[in-house]
């Protein structure tokens, strides 16, 4: 008997002539079985029952060698190999069978039963024909009945796939393949048939999962490895392109169609990583110009147009190059209307020009597409913050210098505006008033800009010299009076040098 969960089991489930291993007697007469190939079977045999696939095979190969011509150790040996899931090195064994016991119906039946899932109906039909002539029991006779009938339909559902084929109907030509490719699972000729007509309906996904299915199932074929790598060039995944060509060359190094793919593929692969490591290293204006080499490179393919664009965007964006941020993030819009990295580098762009507006609408949009990006959440607080500052008082508005300007600008600004606004150059009195409120305000914006960390604050959205927008704050100094800047040294820049100004 045969134990239930074991391995012979297994397979008398999915192969169920294969139990006739386990019950099969040696005829020592008949197989001229000598004494140490009968311990080899008889040890492969308690082997197998226990699951050591690989210890068994060991044991079978040797009976195969101390007897050629035994048949039980050929049958055994390939129950061991469709155990292991080596279908095609069962094939041979089942076949050496058949050749030295013709009437042996479990070896045919099986080697049928594989022929079929090959999809070589025609061989498959002619060992089921030759065990139902054999004079089987009833249980060979069923399956053989069941399996032709099998065949049949599925000799009658590819005739029609070839014929939607031809016709160009593909659609119907999938779904007949479909229901053939559920029983001929293992043939790759109907895979690859099936993969065009994925790539004629504009599903390269699916064919690259055909494709490569057969690539494993036919021997040294180069020509899926290259259909699945131009496929995934197609696609933009030039990393994968370049994995899958150099295993079509591997087969045939002088293939003249993966050889020319490859070195296109190995070029704009070079150029991406470059290009990569620059917007890694800071050095974004080299990286935008590694990335139009690219849509040089391959103009003829869009994916790799959009995807270079998106990064020159970013690369304008953290280079704080707003304006041709806005430009190219949009047209990469115009082609991606839901590309989220591009409407975040966008929202940035437009956070530099204070079109708050804007930002805000761009940030809404990506957390549309992506609600759990932290980035797109805290950008867009940011812009909300600095939406209802700037309908208050705007530091860089008061000195008149953009959200990025440097230093040395704001300070710059700061001295001319000091010098234009000082009260000491008016002497109507309400002139005098109103210069004081300026040179407060002049004052206090070069206070809170040439201060990293007020600067930052206020960048973020949140006045450091406003009481308000201080949790437990103090007055603000806003409401100084112009005394209390009596004293300061407004043109000086925090180096070495001190300006005197004398007003008359």
């Amino acid at each position: 008997m045969v134990a239930p969960g074991s391995v012979t089991s297994r397979l008398g489930s999915v192969f169920p002539f294969l139990l006739v291993l386990v019950d099969l007697q040696y005829e020592g007469a008949e197989c001229g079985v000598n004494a140490d190939v009968e311990k080899h079977l008889e040890l492969g045999k308690k082997l197998l029952a226990a699951g050591q696939l690989a210890d068994a095979l060991s044991q079978f190969h040797a009976a195969v060698d101390g007897d050629p011509d035994n048949y039980i150790a050929y049958y055994r040996r390939a129950t061991v190999f469709l155990a292991m899931g080596k279908s095609k090195a069962a094939l041979p064994d089942l076949t050496k069978v058949i050749e030295l016991k013709m009437d042996f119906t479990a070896a045919r039946l099986q080697r049928g039963h594989l022929l079929l899932k090959q999809g070589k109906l025609d061989e498959a039909e002619d060992d089921f024909k030759k065990v139902l002539k054999s004079n089987p029991n009833e249980s060979e006779e069923k399956e053989a009945q069941s399996q032709l009938t099998k065949s049949d339909e599925m000799q009658h559902l590819r005739s029609q796939a070839l014929d939607a084929f031809e016709s160009s109907d593909y659609i119907a030509a999938i779904t007949f393949l479909d229901k053939v490719l559920e029983v001929c699972v293992w043939d790759a000729e109907l895979r690859e048939l099936r993969a065009e007509c994925f790539i004629k309906e504009g599903e390269p996904r699916k064919a690259i999962s055909d494709l490569k299915a057969a690539s494993k199932l036919k021997n040294d074929n180069t020509e899926a490895f290259y259909k699945i790598s131009t496929l995934y060039y197609e696609l933009g995944d030039h990393e994968l392109s370049l994995s899958e060509v150099r295993e079509c060359l591997k087969l045939d190094q002088d293939h003249k169609r993966c050889f020319a793919h490859y070195k296109q593929v190995k070029k704009l692969n070079k150029l991406i990583k470059s290009a990569e490591e620059l917007i890694k290293e800071g050095r974004y204006t080299d990286a935008s110009s590694k990335y139009e080499s690219v849509m040089k490179t391959e103009p003829s393919v869009s994916e790799y147009t959009i995807r270079s664009k998106e990064r020159i965007c970013h690369c304008f964006s953290k280079d704080e190059k707003p304006v041709e941020a806005i430009r190219v993030c949009s047209e990469v819009l115009q082609m991606e209307p839901d590309n989220v990295n591009a409407l975040k580098d966008r929202a940035e762009a437009y956070l530099i020009e204070e079109m708050y507006d804007e930002a805000i609408q761009d940030y809404e949009t990506a957390q549309e597409h992506n609600e759990n990006d932290q980035q797109i959440r805290e950008g867009l607080e940011k812009a909300q913050r600095l939406l209802k500052q700037s309908q208050k008082r705007d530091y860089y508005k008061i000195l008149g210098v953009k959200r990025n300007a440097k230093k040395q600008e704001i300070i710059k600004a700061y001295r001319k505006l000091a010098l234009q606004w000082h009260p000491d150059n008016f002497q109507n009195e309400e002139e005098k008033k109103k210069a004081e409120k300026k040179f407060i305000d002049i004052a206090a914006a070069k206070e809170v800009l040439s201060d990293p960390e007020m600067r930052k604050k206020f960048d973020d959205g949140e006045d450091p010299l406003d009481a308000e927008s201080q949790q437990g704050g103090g007055g603000s100094p806003f409401h100084r009076s112009w005394n209390s800047w009596q004293g300061f040294n407004p043109f000086s820049s925090g180096g070495p040098f001190r300006f005197k100004f004398h007003f008359n």
